[in-house]
């Protein structure tokens, strides 16, 4: 999966609106675009694994709660101190050396993983664009690795604020660089099956999860001694393995020529296409102040506010509402002893585990779906669809309908991790692909209010709800109408998108500008003048990339699925 020798394209004469092809780009370093453009012969089912390795890291963000209680009690652990005041500040906490963190003041840095995962895409995401997948994936290894090597340093220093900034703000920014760099370069090499493409690595972040939640949970315990919960050895040992699986994925990627498409596949004339899929570019700095974008923005925002409400409070929803009846005892949550709180736990952690299978696979599922149903029909299937099932929750949890009520959570699951894989290929659609990688950046704004917006409300209507006295099994019923509510706003968000009007496009002149700045090359063979030097992929070369991928992901699917067998105990 090394990159292609300088000497891959002959110099040719431009033909009107194409750039010159240049020769070998002299002086290129081993990071820049010029020498990651494929040339004739090259596999792009490389391109996908390549992607997934780096996902499938920076996914982890999701697991790093698992670290959350062995981190809170690490110094009683060694019997050299006790926790922290609970008057304690925050800004005092994150200079304390002598006393444990708190679990709520470790989930910041849950917090900044996502705040900076949004910000980071949409200011980089330019850069992005112009410097090439290689380098974002290099950057993003350099980050997310040396931010945990960093926590790792603040955990044996007992310093907190090295852990926020390791993994918190350089780890942050490293998720948004790896989560954007391939979006653009998939949609390339697959402009037949876009949604399925994007499905593919965008499932990779939510199984990252799936695989380093129970990697950690395994190397604590080899690491762990009695007055060390072995957390800080974990972090190194993640940090190492993580960055040899990113640097691989980055370098595998690879970027098409100017021009090319897959054999035997001519894309639709203009004239009967499809109105939604466009054929030309929208700069990105131009996309603040386009409708559609906005639109899309809201759409974004709605369907990921619902699901990350439901997700957040999953567990707990389940115990609450069924009470003794998820271990056949009929009784309330209120009424369930110490020993049958435990258990409903563990049934829970079942249900939470099986959540996560349909998260990731809805990924994939429901974005190759699009490229047959189109973009903004999916969309629709997701808020009808996904509004009908919220609004039955009430109804199948007073019925005590255990079944019902579980299987349209995971549906719902489904369709949320489903909007995320599914909205790279609406903006290709919408916006052309010259800079889908920056325009899906400043969009994942949305994630990051989305991530504030669904908590909040679906923990303060919880809070409100039991302030009322009103009974546990209930207090979510209002919830699911708020939220059945907020999909409401996205069906209609949904159903204004039109096609994006003429006058926010490039022309040609500045589309030419655009591909000579991005060192985009048009294959010598595209142009008319000699061959390009051959770059065929061997078949082994493939099955290998998959397999580096595809058996981690295995592992934790199994871990996964032993864990969602609890819940059918």
């Amino acid at each position: 999966m090394a990159g292609p020798s300088t000497g891959a394209f002959n110099e040719a004469v431009a033909t009107p609106g194409q750039l010159p092809v240049a020769a070998g780009a002299p002086g290129s370093g081993w990071l820049d675009k010029e020498r990651i453009i494929a040339g004739p012969g090259f596999s792009r089912w490389v391109v996908p694994p390549a992607a997934l390795a780096i996902h499938l890291c920076i996914g982890m963000a999701y697991g790093f709660s698992v670290f959350w209680l062995p981190l809170s009690k690490m110094l009683q652990t060694a019997g050299t101190g006790t926790a922290c005041a609970k008057d304690m500040s925050f800004f005092a906490e994150l200079f304390a050396a002598g006393c444990d963190w708190r679990v709520a003041t470790l989930g910041w840095m849950y917090t900044l993983f996502f705040v900076f995962l949004g910000c980071s895409a949409a200011i980089w995401g330019g850069w992005l664009e112009r410097a090439g997948p290689r380098k974002a994936g290099v950057v993003s290894a350099l980050c997310w690795c040396g931010g945990m090597l960093l926590s790792a340093l603040g955990i044996y220093t007992h310093q907190f604020w090295m852990m926020i900034l390791g993994s918190g703000v350089i780890g942050g920014i490293g998720l948004g660089l790896g989560y954007i760099s391939p979006v653009s370069t998939l949609i390339k090499w697959f402009p037949d099956r876009r949604g399925m493409a994007t499905g593919m690595a965008i499932m990779g972040f939510g199984g990252g999860a799936m695989i380093g939640s129970p990697l950690a949970v395994e190397l604590m315990k080899s690491f762990a001694t009695p007055t060390d919960p072995g957390v800080m050895q974990t972090f190194v040992v993640m940090a190492l393995v993580y960055f040899v699986f990113m640097m691989a994925g980055a370098l595998g990627y690879r970027v098409p020529p100017t021009g090319w498409k897959p054999a035997g596949w001519t894309p639709p004339p203009a004239q009967t296409s499809n109105a939604m899929i466009t054929q030309r570019h929208v700069h990105v700095k131009k996309v603040w102040g386009i409708p559609q974008f906005w639109l899309v923005w809201i759409v974004l925002c709605m369907n990921v506010s619902a699901g990350i409400g439901v997700i957040g409070m999953a567990s707990p929803m389940l115990q609450e509402v069924f009470g003794g009846g998820l271990i056949d005892v009929p009784k309330k949550f209120g009424e369930l002893d110490k020993t049958q709180l435990a258990a409903i736990a563990v049934v829970a952690g079942g249900f939470t585990a099986l959540l996560s299978l349909f998260n990731i696979g809805g990924r994939f599922v429901w974005a190759s779906l699009s490229d047959k149903l189109g973009r903004k029909m999916t969309y629709t299937v997701f808020f009808v669809l996904g509004g009908v099932l919220y609004a039955s929750l009430p109804s199948s949890a007073a019925a005590g309908n255990t079944l019902l009520f579980v299987g349209a959570v995971c549906l719902i699951l489904s369709m949320y991790g489903g909007g995320f894989a599914t909205v790279p290929a609406y903006l290709a659609d919408l916006f052309g692909t010259q800079f889908v990688g920056a325009i899906h950046g400043r969009l994942l704004t949305a994630w990051a209010t989305a991530g504030i917006l669904g908590p909040v409300v679906v923990n303060y209507m919880r809070e409100y709800q039991l302030g009322l006295g009103l009974p546990r099994e209930q207090v979510y019923n209002q919830t699911m109408y708020i939220l059945v509510g907020m999909l409401v706003i996205g069906l209609v968000a949904n159903l204004l998108v039109r096609p994006v009007a003429d006058k926010h496009f490039m022309n040609d002149a500045e589309l030419a500008v655009e591909k000579k700045l991005a060192h985009e090359k048009a294959a010598a063979s595209e142009v008319g003048s000699g061959s390009g030097r051959a770059d065929k992929t061997p078949t082994f070369v493939v099955a290998l990339a998959w397999a580096a991928v595809g058996i981690p992901l295995a592992w934790g699917v199994y871990k996964t699925l032993i864990s969602a067998a609890k819940f059918f105990h």
